[in-house]
Protein backbone atom coordinates (compact mmCIF):
# COMPACT_ATOMS: atom_id res chain seq x y z
CA UNK A 1 0.00 0.00 0.00
CA UNK A 2 1.49 3.28 -0.94
CA UNK A 3 2.60 5.27 2.27
CA UNK A 4 0.08 8.43 2.91
CA UNK A 5 -3.22 7.06 1.37
CA UNK A 6 -6.35 4.94 3.01
CA UNK A 7 -6.32 1.37 2.64
CA UNK A 8 -8.96 0.49 -0.09
CA UNK A 9 -10.95 -1.98 0.84
CA UNK A 10 -13.97 -3.47 -1.56
CA UNK A 11 -16.83 -4.95 0.45
CA UNK A 12 -18.18 -7.24 -1.60
CA UNK A 13 -21.70 -9.15 -1.05
CA UNK A 14 -23.55 -11.55 -3.44
CA UNK A 15 -26.77 -9.60 -1.91
CA UNK A 16 -29.01 -12.21 -2.55
CA UNK A 17 -30.78 -12.87 0.64
CA UNK A 18 -31.32 -9.44 2.22
CA UNK A 19 -33.46 -8.86 -1.58
CA UNK A 20 -35.25 -12.42 -1.82
CA UNK A 21 -35.93 -13.19 2.12
CA UNK A 22 -38.11 -11.42 4.35
CA UNK A 23 -36.52 -12.55 7.29
CA UNK A 24 -32.78 -11.32 6.26
CA UNK A 25 -34.05 -8.48 5.00
CA UNK A 26 -35.79 -7.50 8.36
CA UNK A 27 -32.06 -8.49 10.13
CA UNK A 28 -30.34 -6.54 7.39
CA UNK A 29 -32.38 -3.68 5.53
CA UNK A 30 -29.40 -2.20 4.20
CA UNK A 31 -27.51 -5.60 3.55
CA UNK A 32 -25.18 -7.21 5.13
CA UNK A 33 -22.23 -5.53 3.98
CA UNK A 34 -23.62 -1.76 6.16
CA UNK A 35 -22.14 -3.23 9.00
CA UNK A 36 -19.68 -4.46 7.79
CA UNK A 37 -19.02 -1.20 6.33
CA UNK A 38 -19.49 0.59 9.37
CA UNK A 39 -17.63 -1.48 11.73
CA UNK A 40 -14.17 -0.92 9.21
CA UNK A 41 -14.89 2.43 9.60
CA UNK A 42 -15.49 2.76 13.28
CA UNK A 43 -12.63 0.64 13.86
CA UNK A 44 -9.98 1.85 10.86
CA UNK A 45 -11.37 5.60 10.91
CA UNK A 46 -9.30 7.66 8.24
CA UNK A 47 -7.68 4.72 7.74
CA UNK A 48 -9.55 2.86 5.60
CA UNK A 49 -11.39 3.44 2.41
CA UNK A 50 -14.32 1.43 1.70
CA UNK A 51 -16.41 0.49 -1.83
CA UNK A 52 -19.42 -2.04 -1.70
CA UNK A 53 -19.82 -4.07 -4.71
CA UNK A 54 -22.57 -7.11 -5.21
CA UNK A 55 -23.10 -10.12 -7.64
CA UNK A 56 -25.69 -7.95 -9.49
CA UNK A 57 -23.60 -5.45 -10.86
CA UNK A 58 -21.70 -5.28 -14.41
CA UNK A 59 -18.29 -7.58 -14.18
CA UNK A 60 -19.81 -8.11 -10.19
CA UNK A 61 -18.47 -4.66 -9.29
CA UNK A 62 -15.13 -6.86 -10.07
CA UNK A 63 -13.86 -5.16 -12.82
CA UNK A 64 -9.83 -4.78 -13.61
CA UNK A 65 -9.85 -0.94 -12.62
CA UNK A 66 -11.89 -2.24 -9.20
CA UNK A 67 -9.54 -4.45 -8.28
CA UNK A 68 -6.43 -2.26 -9.19
CA UNK A 69 -7.78 0.27 -6.83
CA UNK A 70 -8.18 -2.49 -3.76
CA UNK A 71 -5.84 -3.35 -1.80
CA UNK A 72 -7.96 -5.45 0.30
CA UNK A 73 -11.48 -7.86 -0.83
CA UNK A 74 -13.93 -9.05 1.89
CA UNK A 75 -16.10 -11.70 0.48
CA UNK A 76 -19.74 -12.88 1.89
CA UNK A 77 -21.35 -15.28 -0.76
CA UNK A 78 -23.65 -17.99 -0.09
CA UNK A 79 -27.02 -18.45 -2.84
CA UNK A 80 -25.26 -18.10 -5.73
CA UNK A 81 -21.46 -18.91 -5.90
CA UNK A 82 -22.13 -20.69 -9.21
CA UNK A 83 -23.41 -17.13 -10.33
CA UNK A 84 -20.10 -15.46 -9.85
CA UNK A 85 -18.43 -15.55 -13.90
CA UNK A 86 -15.25 -17.69 -13.88
CA UNK A 87 -13.57 -14.99 -15.74
CA UNK A 88 -14.17 -12.13 -12.35
CA UNK A 89 -12.87 -15.35 -10.21
CA UNK A 90 -9.98 -15.63 -12.68
CA UNK A 91 -9.08 -11.32 -12.24
CA UNK A 92 -9.37 -11.85 -8.37
CA UNK A 93 -7.16 -14.76 -7.93
CA UNK A 94 -4.43 -13.03 -10.35
CA UNK A 95 -5.04 -9.97 -8.06
CA UNK A 96 -4.30 -11.98 -4.68
CA UNK A 97 -1.08 -13.92 -5.96
CA UNK A 98 -0.17 -10.07 -6.77
CA UNK A 99 -0.70 -8.84 -3.48
CA UNK A 100 -4.04 -7.95 -2.58
CA UNK A 101 -5.47 -8.88 0.62
CA UNK A 102 -8.80 -10.82 0.94
CA UNK A 103 -10.73 -11.90 4.18
CA UNK A 104 -13.59 -14.37 3.34
CA UNK A 105 -16.73 -14.78 5.62
CA UNK A 106 -18.99 -17.73 6.34
CA UNK A 107 -20.36 -19.33 3.76
CA UNK A 108 -17.57 -17.91 1.39
CA UNK A 109 -15.84 -21.18 2.34
CA UNK A 110 -17.77 -22.80 -0.98
CA UNK A 111 -17.03 -19.56 -3.09
CA UNK A 112 -15.43 -20.33 -6.06
CA UNK A 113 -12.51 -17.72 -5.40
CA UNK A 114 -11.72 -19.38 -1.53
CA UNK A 115 -11.95 -23.00 -3.50
CA UNK A 116 -9.23 -21.99 -6.16
CA UNK A 117 -7.26 -20.49 -3.45
CA UNK A 118 -7.23 -23.43 -1.00
CA UNK A 119 -6.99 -25.96 -4.30
CA UNK A 120 -9.69 -28.59 -1.90
CA UNK A 121 -13.46 -29.71 -1.52
CA UNK A 122 -13.65 -26.42 1.29
CA UNK A 123 -16.71 -29.01 2.66
CA UNK A 124 -17.68 -29.18 6.42
CA UNK A 125 -19.94 -29.82 8.79
CA UNK A 126 -23.04 -28.05 9.08
CA UNK A 127 -26.63 -27.78 11.22
CA UNK A 128 -28.83 -24.57 10.85
CA UNK A 129 -31.72 -25.10 13.36
CA UNK A 130 -34.44 -22.09 13.30
CA UNK A 131 -33.31 -20.38 16.46
CA UNK A 132 -29.90 -20.79 15.57
CA UNK A 133 -27.36 -22.19 18.96
CA UNK A 134 -24.69 -20.26 20.82
CA UNK A 135 -21.59 -20.10 18.99
CA UNK A 136 -18.31 -19.35 21.57
CA UNK A 137 -15.16 -18.14 19.86
CA UNK A 138 -11.48 -19.12 21.21
CA UNK A 139 -8.95 -16.70 20.79
CA UNK A 140 -5.76 -19.64 20.15
CA UNK A 141 -3.12 -17.43 18.89
CA UNK A 142 -3.76 -13.89 21.37
CA UNK A 143 -0.34 -12.05 20.25
CA UNK A 144 -1.85 -12.11 16.56
CA UNK A 145 -2.53 -8.52 15.38
CA UNK A 146 -6.14 -10.31 14.35
CA UNK A 147 -6.92 -10.90 17.97
CA UNK A 148 -6.50 -7.49 19.02
CA UNK A 149 -9.27 -5.81 21.15
CA UNK A 150 -10.86 -8.97 21.11
CA UNK A 151 -12.11 -10.54 24.22
CA UNK A 152 -11.46 -13.90 25.26
CA UNK A 153 -14.50 -15.35 24.33
CA UNK A 154 -16.46 -13.82 21.89
CA UNK A 155 -19.82 -15.21 22.64
CA UNK A 156 -22.46 -15.40 19.60
CA UNK A 157 -25.73 -16.09 21.00
CA UNK A 158 -27.65 -17.24 17.98
CA UNK A 159 -25.92 -19.17 14.94
CA UNK A 160 -25.32 -21.41 12.76
CA UNK A 161 -23.10 -24.40 13.38
CA UNK A 162 -20.01 -24.87 11.43
CA UNK A 163 -17.81 -27.76 12.43
CA UNK A 164 -15.20 -30.40 11.15
CA UNK A 165 -13.73 -31.95 9.43
CA UNK A 166 -13.06 -28.97 7.37
CA UNK A 167 -11.35 -29.88 4.25
CA UNK A 168 -8.67 -26.74 4.22
CA UNK A 169 -4.78 -26.94 3.86
CA UNK A 170 -3.25 -26.55 7.48
CA UNK A 171 -3.56 -22.73 8.03
CA UNK A 172 -0.20 -20.75 8.09
CA UNK A 173 -1.76 -19.15 11.12
CA UNK A 174 -4.70 -20.58 13.33
CA UNK A 175 -6.29 -17.63 15.34
CA UNK A 176 -10.23 -19.02 16.52
CA UNK A 177 -11.74 -21.85 17.37
CA UNK A 178 -15.38 -21.91 17.80
CA UNK A 179 -17.03 -24.29 20.01
CA UNK A 180 -21.05 -25.27 19.96
CA UNK A 181 -23.77 -26.53 22.06
CA UNK A 182 -23.93 -30.05 20.52
CA UNK A 183 -20.06 -30.36 20.91
CA UNK A 184 -18.59 -29.61 18.02
CA UNK A 185 -15.83 -27.43 17.02
CA UNK A 186 -14.21 -25.59 13.86
CA UNK A 187 -11.22 -23.96 12.89
CA UNK A 188 -12.74 -20.24 12.22
CA UNK A 189 -10.04 -18.30 12.07
CA UNK A 190 -7.42 -19.24 9.43
CA UNK A 191 -4.49 -16.71 7.79
CA UNK A 192 -3.14 -17.87 4.85
CA UNK A 193 -0.56 -16.59 2.36
CA UNK A 194 -1.00 -16.95 -1.28
CA UNK A 195 2.01 -15.32 -3.81
CA UNK A 196 2.22 -11.90 -2.30
CA UNK A 197 -1.06 -11.94 -0.96
CA UNK A 198 -2.42 -12.62 2.58
CA UNK A 199 -5.28 -14.45 2.89
CA UNK A 200 -8.12 -14.81 6.53
CA UNK A 201 -11.12 -16.99 6.22
CA UNK A 202 -13.39 -16.48 9.18
CA UNK A 203 -16.42 -18.42 9.83
CA UNK A 204 -18.73 -16.63 11.68
CA UNK A 205 -21.57 -14.57 10.67
CA UNK A 206 -24.82 -16.08 8.98
CA UNK A 207 -27.76 -14.54 6.90
CA UNK A 208 -30.62 -15.29 9.74
CA UNK A 209 -29.14 -14.01 12.70
CA UNK A 210 -27.55 -10.84 13.15
CA UNK A 211 -24.07 -11.55 13.91
CA UNK A 212 -22.38 -9.08 11.78
CA UNK A 213 -23.93 -6.34 14.29
CA UNK A 214 -21.82 -7.45 16.72
CA UNK A 215 -19.33 -5.18 17.91
CA UNK A 216 -16.51 -8.08 18.17
CA UNK A 217 -16.92 -9.20 15.13
CA UNK A 218 -16.72 -6.00 13.39
CA UNK A 219 -13.34 -5.73 15.23
CA UNK A 220 -12.49 -9.21 14.01
CA UNK A 221 -13.16 -8.41 10.50
CA UNK A 222 -11.18 -5.03 10.87
CA UNK A 223 -8.30 -6.34 12.42
CA UNK A 224 -8.44 -8.91 9.60
CA UNK A 225 -8.34 -6.32 6.81
CA UNK A 226 -5.51 -4.29 8.80
CA UNK A 227 -3.16 -7.40 8.36
CA UNK A 228 -4.19 -8.61 4.86
CA UNK A 229 -3.52 -5.12 3.89
CA UNK A 230 -0.35 -5.16 6.10
CA UNK A 231 -1.25 -1.89 7.79
CA UNK A 232 -1.64 -3.99 11.22
CA UNK A 233 -0.29 -3.03 14.58
CA UNK A 234 1.97 -4.64 16.67
CA UNK A 235 -0.18 -6.09 19.41
CA UNK A 236 1.97 -6.66 22.44
CA UNK A 237 -1.11 -7.09 24.99
CA UNK A 238 -2.42 -10.15 23.73
CA UNK A 239 -3.64 -11.01 27.24
CA UNK A 240 -5.30 -7.49 28.48
CA UNK A 241 -8.69 -8.62 28.03
CA UNK A 242 -8.89 -12.33 28.80
CA UNK A 243 -9.08 -11.77 32.82
CA UNK A 244 -12.50 -10.41 32.11
CA UNK A 245 -14.36 -12.66 30.06
CA UNK A 246 -14.44 -15.94 31.92
CA UNK A 247 -17.53 -14.82 33.86
CA UNK A 248 -20.91 -16.45 32.81
CA UNK A 249 -20.32 -17.35 29.18
CA UNK A 250 -21.23 -21.10 29.61
CA UNK A 251 -24.30 -20.85 32.12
Amino acid sequence: MAAGRPLRVTVWNENVHERRDPSVKRIYPDGMHAPIVEGLRRELGGGVSARVATLEQPEHGLSEEALAETDVLTWWGHAAHDQVDDEVVQRVHARVLDGMGIVVLHSGHYSKIFKRLMGTTCALRWRSDPGGEREVIWTVNPAHPIAAGIPQPIVVPHQEMYGEFFDIPPPGELIFISSYEGGEVFRSGCCYQRGAGRMFYFGSGDQEFPVYHQTDIQRVIANAVAWCGWTAKVNDLPSARQGKSQRNWYM
